[in-house]
């Protein structure tokens, strides 16, 4: 029986492309097949963890008695040759298929016969899943800090608007003055969901595949729970055929870049109309937008432009890798190569999307005048009928008693707080010499101190709400 730590060197004859299989077949790929198959243009990013989990690998190999130490030593070496190597611009070859098979023939060229020992017990289903793993475990938390950054321009904004006041509009009809703080803080929230979101897809995604083989698990006595504790993962996976065919932490990734992406669109959307000339309410900084080729007077928030539109690729990245899933049977498919296409394009995307949202939040400019000019009488009715409910009418019968002060004010051409104060009166018994107070902007704001709402005192507890929710 051969001895399993006999470092003698390979049969010359073995395939010298390090190719990872191909031993049963008769000849090679047709080109074309090989155009098809070949990942390493996408996969190539890989490579950090790739190293990282095959020095993992090594030792667990030694450890369960299937390696030498030297051996060990020399393929952990020769890795971080590789890793240096490639650091340094190493660029694939040909029949380089993925970064998989380009670190391993650079590997034998780096530690000679025992780099061949390293795949021992390990398939490339269970290698690719473990360095997707790795990959998207860092990717979130790169996504993370850049949420961080535009949560933290948001936030030094609404500082400077809390005494701000604009109308809030459902339907994108006038609806009722808020503070301009609060404003931007229901932006602020939605971040901080895609944040908490972050932290279960980690969680999800840190679960140990390697060990699971290609699909019936390794037929080495690895410790896999030691293996988990050098890579850093929570769990191991429990189930080899599902461990090598799982990709919902690909798809959950890629929801959550999705649900940014929406939420950046919809911030964009805020700041694209205020800033129009219609509205007026942000002015565009001038290292974050851009102007026209034909109007010299044109300032364009292109980068806000552009977020919007990044909602819609990303979402197409969920829907790929969703109905990539639906189609297929337990264990790995090929067709799970296009997992990391996905996932690369929504991240990559969002990587450049969030800090420069960041950056033209930052030097946005509001016309708090123009804000404040566009609240309206009429936009205080609620309010009007909130003060007969405080006299004792039922919320109903105010609701239609102030619905027919409406009518009467657009007859005449003039907001609700033109009308006059008799006419105000003769509208119901209850409406009284003070009735008129109700229609005050700053009264309105100042009894919504509800926890959550408009008031002074409610966005200031708000905005230590959102400082803290940075911190942790």
């Amino acid at each position: 029986m051969a001895n399993p730590h006999d470092s003698s060197p390979v049969d010359p004859a073995a395939d010298t492309t390090h190719k990872l299989w191909g031993g049963r077949f008769a000849s090679g790929p047709h080109p074309l097949l090989d155009a098809v198959n070949r990942s390493i243009g996408t996969d190539f990013r890989l490579w950090p963890h790739d190293v990282r989990l095959s020095k993992a690998w090594a030792r667990a190999l030694g450890r369960a008695g299937v390696l030498s130490a030297s051996d060990v030593d020399a393929i952990v070496e020769g890795l971080s040759r590789v890793a240096d190597r490639l650091a340094a611009g190493a660029t694939p070859i040909d029949t380089d298929e993925d970064i998989h098979t380009m670190i391993d023939r650079l590997l034998h060229e780096e530690a000679g016969a025992p780099a061949s020992r390293l795949h021992t017990g390990r398939s490339r289903n269970d290698q690719v899943a473990t360095a997707t793993r790795l990959w998207t475990i860092a990717a979130c938390e790169q996504l993370n800090l850049a949420l961080v950054d535009l949560q933290s321009a948001l936030l030094q904004q609404a500082e400077a608007l809390q005494d701000a006041v604009l109308p809030a509009y459902t339907h994108l009809q006038r609806a009722q003055p808020v503070s301009g703080a609060h404003w931007l803080l229901a932006h602020f929230w939605p971040l901080h969901r895609d944040r908490q979101r972050l932290v279960s897809a980690t969680r999800g995604t840190s679960v140990m595949p390697l060990g699971s083989g290609a699909i019936a698990g390794s037929a080495f006595p690895i410790d896999r729970h030691a293996l988990r504790e050098d890579l850093g993962f929570e769990h191991i996976s429990y189930n080899s055929i599902d461990a090598t065919g799982d990709r919902d932490f690909v798809a959950e990734t890629v929801f959550v870049c999705a649900m940014t992406a929406a939420h950046c669109s919809r911030l964009a959307e805020d700041m694209i109309v205020y800033g129009s000339s219609e509205f007026g309410f942000v002015k565009f900084g001038d290292q974050f937008s851009t102007g026209s080729s034909m109007m010299p007077q044109k300032r364009n928030p292109d980068v806000f432009e552009l977020a919007r539109g990044s909602g819609a690729r990303v979402l197409g990245d969920l829907v790929s890798m969703l109905a990539t899933i639906k189609g297929l049977p337990s264990g790995y498919s090929k067709d799970l190569q296009d997992d990391k296409r996905a996932m690369f394009n929504a991240v990559d995307l969002l990587l450049l999307v969030l800090p420069a949202m960041a950056g033209a939040v930052a030097e946005l400019r509001f016309d708090t005048k123009r804000m404040r000019e566009a609240v309206t009488g009429g936009m205080m009715a609620t309010d009007l009928a909130d003060y007969l409910v405080r006299k004792g009418a039922t919320f109903r019968e105010a609701h239609g008693v102030v619905g027919r002060l409406v009518r009467e004010a657009e007859q005449a051409g003039v907001e609700l707080n033109e009308l006059s104060l008799q006419q105000v009166r003769n509208a119901h018994p209850l409406l009284g010499e003070d009735a008129m107070e109700a229609l005050g902007v700053d009264a309105s704001m100042a009894v919504r101190n509800v926890a959550g709402g408009t008031g002074k005192e409610a966005v200031a507890t708000q905005l230590k709400q959102a400082h803290a929710s940075l911190r942790s």
